[in-house]
């Protein structure tokens, strides 16, 4: 019984806790029962002696008197206390873990206080700017009834244009005009010298006259017919009475008739040849007239009252008649009425009527402004640009606009439509589409609008609004339908109100100031 309290005792820690080593202490008892060969045998009859473990002493073995193996077990002991500190497996504390565990907790219930207070105070702030009226720029919307006035860019036209082409096949002989005469109608503008097209005319008037002669030679021939068709008619009546005398046989007065007959039909070739020569003539005459005709376009002539704007020949230049792919011999213009060309957007090409006056501005050309009317429109809309073609004619006896110019075109385009104005500010886009925010009786009133026109800084609208609203400029994100305002008037419409108040302010004399101050 001793023996096991002292090998238990062996196993204890300094600290009075179970030493976790049992083997460095098995180990060492072994050593300790090794007897050595120098010392004497052990007597079987003793019992082992072992350590008395003193409480009092922190649990440090006192070995018995008469233990002759004190020193060894003092020498081992600090072979076991290398050993435990070698031995990494040893467990950290509870003690530890706890301390980890109760700091997470303080940490984590830090932050969510932390959080708790910020909720709160933000929640705070909500409420209390929620209760508070908004403060909002706002400004009077405007009906808009009068005509649009739009500017639009144009381009001019001549009224008529004209590129000459030859149709005489030669040489030019002689050129009159050169780009940027003045030619009336009917003036000459070249010579082509064609001799081939002369002969062609000299030689079928040569022969018209063949075709005359036979004409008299047809109506001879029927002369000469209608003679022998008497003469026939004579023989057969002459040749029926004798053959009824008894004096001619039947079978002579058959042939006398049957001449007859002959003559007769020789009568009406005879005729058929005097028509075969009077159509002869007459096409002849059609080749001479054709002929007459390119002669005649040897002289190149103006089509109309104009200027040259381009001449692409010079004289003895080769012309072939009936070119109408290269370049013209001469381009002229009608340019005593301008037509300019305008291109009416979509959205107010309803009000672009006939008659429509307008007026046309040259930026060369700043002091003169050119009065026209609408003289014709497209009536369709163009697919690739929605825009509907209008032109405008502009009487131009001076010659002051020239054709090709970029203009300036202005309308007054009545509208279709009643449209109210508001700034560009006031427009609010979200998910729900293109609003405004209006102000009735200190309430916000949320609108959807259609925009008719953007004129940048302004937006004239469809519907949505009536034109008597106040309309918030640049309204916050949060503002919602039925959020409690109050207003401020804007800039302009302040600046507009200390300028009615100066104007309206009577104004003092000198003499009155001085009394005042005085």
């Amino acid at each position: 019984m001793i023996d096991r309290v002292s090998h238990d005792d062996d196993r204890m820690a300094p600290d009075g806790h179970e030493d976790p080593r049992p083997d460095a202490v098995e180990d060492t008892a072994r050593d300790d029962a090794t007897p050595s060969p120098h010392s004497p045998a052990p007597d079987v009859g003793d019992r082992p002696k072992h350590d008395v473990i003193d409480l009092a002493n922190g649990g440090a073995a006192t070995p018995r008197d008469g233990d002759d193996t004190a020193p060894s077990r003092q020498e081992s002991a600090p072979e076991q206390d290398t050993a435990a500190d070698d031995n990494p497996s040893k467990a950290p504390p509870k003690s530890l873990f706890i301390g980890v565990a109760l700091l997470v907790l303080v940490l984590v219930g830090w932050g969510g206080y932390q959080h708790w207070r910020s909720y709160a105070a933000s929640k705070a702030t909500v409420d209390n700017e929620a209760g508070r009226p908004v403060e909002v720029r706002t400004v009077a919307a405007k009906r808009l009834d009068s005509a649009i006035d739009m500017t639009l860019p144009g381009e001019t036209q001549a009224l008529d244009t004209a590129n000459i082409f030859p149709r005489a096949t030669g040489y030019i002989d002689r050129r009159l005009t050169d780009i940027g005469s003045r030619v009336r109608k009917g003036d000459l503008m070249a010579h082509i010298a064609a001799p081939d097209l002369d002969q062609q005319l000299a030689q079928a008037e040569a022969q018209i006259g063949q075709t005359e002669a036979a004409l008299v030679q047809a109506k001879a021939q029927v002369v000469q017919a209608e003679a022998n068709v008497n003469l026939a008619q004579v023989n057969l009546a002459r040749t029926s009475t004798l053959t009824q005398q008894g004096y001619e046989t039947q079978q002579n007065r058959d042939t006398q008739q049957a001449n007859a007959k002959t003559q007769q039909a020789n009568v009406e070739s005879a005729r058929a040849g005097v028509a075969v020569a009077g159509a002869n003539i007459k096409a002849q005459q059609a080749a001479i007239d054709r002929l007459k005709a390119l002669t005649a376009f040897e002289d190149v002539r103006a089509p109309f009252d104009g200027v040259v704007t381009a001449r692409n020949v010079d004289v003895g230049e080769l012309v072939s008649a009936d070119q109408s792919t290269g370049s013209p011999m001469f381009t002229a213009v009608r340019d005593s009425t301008i037509r300019v060309i305008v291109r009416v957007p979509q959205n107010v090409s309803a009000g672009v009527r006939t008659g429509l006056a307008a007026k046309v501005a040259v930026p060369q050309q700043p002091e003169q402004v050119f009065a026209g009317t609408v003289t014709r429109t497209s009536s369709a809309v163009l697919y690739s640009s929605r825009t509907l073609t209008t032109e405008i004619d502009i009487p131009n006896p001076s010659g002051a606009l020239r054709a090709g110019l970029y203009v300036s075109v202005s309308f007054a385009i009545p509208r279709t439509t009643a449209e109210v104005n508001i700034p560009a500010e006031a427009l609010m886009f979200d998910q729900t589409g293109t609003r405004v925010a209006a102000v009735q009786d200190g309430k916000i009133h949320m609108a959807a609008v259609n925009i008719a026109r953007d004129n940048g800084t302004t937006l004239d609208l469809r519907d949505g609004v009536k034109g008597d609203e106040r309309i918030v400029l640049n309204p916050p994100a949060t503002l919602k339908d039925g959020a409690t305002v109050t207003e401020a008037r804007s800039e302009d419409e302040k600046q507009d109100g200390q300028g009615a108040d100066k104007a309206a302010a009577p104004k003092q004399s000198p003499t009155t100031a001085e009394n005042g101050g005085s």
